[in-house]
């Protein structure tokens, strides 16, 4: 595990391990003071968009031989999960930046936005270590073995907001519409979730962000985004529940043989 001044928290398997990293990019809830101070309402200070207790979820990866890193901070911080230079993901859609300054649903996050030098220090602290770290241990694995799998895992509720209408199914696959991913990642994937009784959507309207883009084009890398609803595990109105919920422990379960399929086929 890393110190805790790190903007992240990697949780490296028994060797050998096998070529397989977990990024969770948005799992972090904590806020420095001087950016909580600037939250624009109590419903900010509650931090919608957190992918709630994801690294709870998937704490069992490393006895399956998997690398993970999660975020410590909030997206609010510095979403690690957008590229560093602002460009934008999917041009002509609405968009949540480097620094998110309105939700999904068009709330505004800050009373006080942070202006340019201010932004450019969140990037240097926050999202550029999260992404060394990532790199090294993506580049560790190519190195031993000439290649490695990314999968970067999300949650989301599931209501409909400025991206997309309400969400119908449990699990949302996204490969950049195939150009991240050779199709049997995607497929073994796809058909491991559906064995255990979960709808699945592929590339819609989830493709992957910045992390399964980037990453998904170096060589030796296949890349794919998890988004699960948070219906599946959680209570939507009662994120504090966390892993109490009477679900949480069913979806760590069905996710634990879903990651064994691929860790199976992977290795």
């Amino acid at each position: 595990m890393t110190n805790r001044s790190e903007p992240y928290v990697v949780c490296l398997p028994r060797e050998p391990g096998i070529p397989l990293v977990v990024s969770i990019p948005h799992t972090g809830t904590l806020l420095p003071a001087d950016i909580r101070r600037r939250l624009a309402s109590p419903e900010m200070a509650a931090q919608p968009m957190t992918d709630w207790h994801l690294h709870e979820l998937y704490d069992f990866l490393p006895e399956l031989g998997i690398t993970v890193i999660h975020a410590v901070y909030s997206r609010f911080v510095s979403d690690l999960n957008r590229p560093p230079d602002g460009s934008a993901l999917y041009p002509g859609r609405f968009e949540t930046g480097l620094v998110p300054l309105e939700t999904f649903a068009g709330e505004r996050i800050f009373s006080e936005p942070p202006g340019p030098e201010e932004l450019e220090r969140l990037r240097r602290e926050f999202h550029e270590p999260y992404h060394a770290r990532l790199a090294e241990l993506l580049t560790g694995h190519v190195d031993a073995r000439g290649r490695v799998v990314l999968v970067d895992a999300h949650s989301v509720a599931s209501g409909a907001n400025r991206l997309h209408p309400a969400l119908d199914r449990d699990i949302y696959l996204g490969d950049r519409d195939g150009e991240t991913c050779g199709s049997w990642l995607r497929e073994c994937l796809r058909t491991a979730f559906e064995v255990e009784g979960l709808s699945v959507s592929v590339n819609d309207p989830y493709k992957g962000g910045y992390i399964t883009d980037h990453y998904g084009r170096l060589p030796g890398v296949e890349s794919i985004q998890i988004e699960m609803c948070q219906r599946v595990y959680m209570d939507e109105l009662m994120p504090e529940e966390g892993p109490r919920h009477r679900s949480f422990d069913i979806a760590r379960h069905a996710l634990r043989r879903v990651f064994t399929a691929l860790a199976a086929r992977i290795a």
